[in-house]
């Protein structure tokens, strides 16, 4: 029998994820030769070397990559114990791990925000990153639940729909096409567009809508971010499809604009996944019934073209209404009497005044 202490397997499978003794170090509080005699001691104790060293890097040998499989699914048991304990405690703690794409960060905030003030036992550790990367960490089973709109096919899931995640084409405010209704298709390959990496799940759908017309569209640029895509449309670089998460209705004064365009909105879906036959802790099923409970209240939270469009037009009629009176204007409202005398004249502000209102 292996005689090994939980702190020895520990610190082993700390170094094993940093492949370091000092970052192992780090993160546990403890000093660099503490470490490195936990893992010679847990070494004697397995009877094989868990270790191999190449220049300064540290590399599992075939030993340690068994145990440290076998180290995190210890701990994984030992969380879920925790939570369950809290659980029959009447208590709701623990940790909860959730990894997602980069476009859920303009709503998976609003989420986790209200949850977090509800059950403040319970630590969320939130990873966002690459449609690629929160595959690898799926298949991994790094994370408790995963959340991204295009599932994968290779990896045996499961997985529930709780969002909806419209596709809409942006183009600069200024566009030719800003304000017309019903644009054809077809009348968008005539123009140049900045679109995501290829394997995109916003890229994928738009090219399948394209192929099912047997149309093609100019690709300018390719961006990994939704943000500078954001920023290359509303310097005319292009016009583009994203997520309409992407875009607030209180935005909706900015320099860009969401396109009437036939086929859009692109009707997608936002998934929460994790693998089949995994067991969900007790906080990762808590969060399941918040969310299903909780997400369709922000369907409404963001920008619909009708809103889109209503909310520039007010916006626009309000900086016309603030924008200050010629020079003339005011010079010929102040010596007239009737300016003066009618209590229906508003005050006229002196140029400072007007500007500090502006702001």
């Amino acid at each position: 029998m292996i005689h090994a202490t939980l702190h020895q397997l520990k610190v082993f499978e700390a170094t094993a994820r940093h492949g370091s003794f000092t970052r192992a170090a780090e993160e546990l509080f403890l000093t660099q030769p503490t470490v490195s005699m936990q893992v010679k001691q847990l070494t004697k104790a397995i009877g094989l070397p868990l270790f191999e060293q190449v220049g300064k890097r540290l590399y599992l040998t075939d030993a340690g990559r068994e145990l440290y499989t076998t180290c995190q699914e210890i701990f994984q048991r030992l969380d879920q114990l925790e939570m369950t304990v809290a659980d029959l405690k009447g208590m709701k703690q623990g940790k909860l791990r959730i990894a997602v794409i980069t476009t859920t960060k303009y709503f998976m905030p609003r989420l986790l925000g209200p949850f977090c003030q509800k059950y403040p036992g319970i630590d969320v550790s939130l990873t966002v990153t690459n449609h690629e990367q929160v595959i690898e960490r799926l298949a991994n089973n790094q994370d408790d639940l995963y959340v991204m709109s295009q599932l994968p096919d290779h990896l045996d899931i499961k997985s529930r729909a709780f969002l909806e995640n419209p596709l809409v084409v942006i183009a600069p405010h200024n566009h030719p096409l800003a304000g017309m209704k019903q644009i054809p298709l077809k009348q968008l390959t005539e123009e140049s567009f900045i679109m995501r990496e290829p394997g995109s799940g916003t890229r994928v759908a738009f090219q399948k809508l394209l192929d099912a017309q047997k149309l093609s569209v100019k690709v300018r640029l390719e961006l990994g971010s939704n943000e500078a895509i954001k920023q290359a449309v509303a310097g005319g670089l292009g016009l583009s499809v994203l997520s309409r998460h992407t875009l607030l209705p209180e935005a909706a004064n900015s320099e860009l604009t969401i396109l009437d365009v036939e086929g859009f909105p692109i009707s997608r879906q936002w998934y929460v996944v994790y693998l089949a036959g995994k067991q969900l802790s007790v906080v990762a099923n808590t969060f399941l019934e918040y969310l299903y409970d909780t997400a369709s209240q922000l369907s409404g939270g963001f920008a619909h073209v009708s809103e889109w469009a209503r909310r520039k037009e007010e916006s626009e009629q309000d900086a016309l209404q603030a924008s200050p009176l010629p020079t003339d204007s005011l010079a010929a409202n102040a010596l007239s009497p009737k300016a003066v005398q009618s209590e229906l004249t508003p005050p006229i502000l002196d140029e400072q005044e007007s500007v500090a209102m502006h702001r």
